[in-house]
């Protein structure tokens, strides 16, 4: 969808774009679909009936507890939350929901249309505090557009990017799943590149004036290293996160980052497919 077209649609006030009764029996299928292999063998199939039923449009609907409006077209994590929300990072999102408390604080670092940081909110209650990170604009306004159409007031969208230092980057745009796009060249014949605004995490974090980090989500596509380790080296200890969801990047990460959150008190308690979970173990 052209971003003129993304703009005309939000627009719209939500439910003007809910799904007709043939797609809604499709989501519903696809939700109830088992996690055996044969039920995301049918998950998946129905999926691609479903995306061609679209056609590109938008979706207004219900998951991971929020309301959201979803332009699955062109962006894995949009459509994984429409129609499969049940695989979409299981396991990670089980273990950080075990560990809500009140006053709860979580940042989530590539934020893409919220989908995490709906999800904290959704469970974290009115003290939590919620910073959702996405330097794509054309994402940024869809993530924005999510926040705005929930009560939970607790999630607050930045418009950048995260790095070692502030300035301005170039951001690889990859139009085939904007989820792909990364400040590391993607291995994308579409992907075009933006100037985006560039700050680092202990600057964000200070400016807002944080005194903790409960939980951390990283997912940039190769470039959590140039976030993550800066942060470690300069941020005092009492800012550190207790709890650390990054995707696992290491084929593209040019430090090793699994080995200097371990030597800062660190424990990998879960890798799963896409994604290694930390915890600090004085948290």
């Amino acid at each position: 969808m052209a971003i003129t077209e993304q703009s005309q649609a939000e627009e719209q006030p939500f439910g003007s774009f809910a799904p007709k009764a043939y797609l809604s029996r499709i989501i519903g299928w696809t939700r109830s679909a088992s996690d055996s292999f044969l039920g995301r063998k049918v998950a998946y199939a129905l999926r691609r009936i479903g995306l061609r039923a679209l056609d590109g449009a938008p979706v207004d609907i219900e998951s991971l507890g929020a309301r959201m409006r979803l332009y699955p077209d062109g962006n894995v994590c949009e459509k994984r939350v429409l129609f499969t929300p049940q695989y979409f990072d299981a396991t990670e999102r089980e273990m950080l929901a075990a560990r809500l408390r009140e006053g709860f604080t979580f940042i989530d670092v590539g934020a893409n249309i919220g989908a995490y940081s709906l999800f904290v909110a959704a469970r974290a209650g009115r003290g939590a505090r919620i910073l959702a990170v996405e330097p794509q604009p054309e994402i940024f306004a869809r993530l924005a557009f999510n926040i705005a159409q929930n009560p939970f007031g607790t999630v607050k969208a930045v418009a950048c990017a995260l790095a070692d230092k502030p300035g301005e980057l170039t951001l690889f745009i990859d139009t085939a799943n904007r989820g792909e796009s990364s400040v590391r060249i993607v291995n994308s014949s579409t992907a075009k590149p933006i100037k985006v605004p560039a700050m680092t995490l202990l600057a964000l974090v200070q400016g807002e004036g944080y005194q903790r980090i409960d939980a951390i989500k990283l997912d940039v596509e190769g470039a959590e290293d140039i976030i993550l380790e800066p942060f470690l080296r300069d941020a005092p200890e009492s800012l550190w996160p207790g709890f650390v969801i990054i995707e696992d990047s290491r084929q593209r990460w040019q430090s090793d980052l699994v080995g200097l959150l371990k030597r800062n008190g660190y424990e990998l308690i879960k890798q799963t497919r896409l994604n290694l979970v930390f915890e600090r173990k004085s948290a």
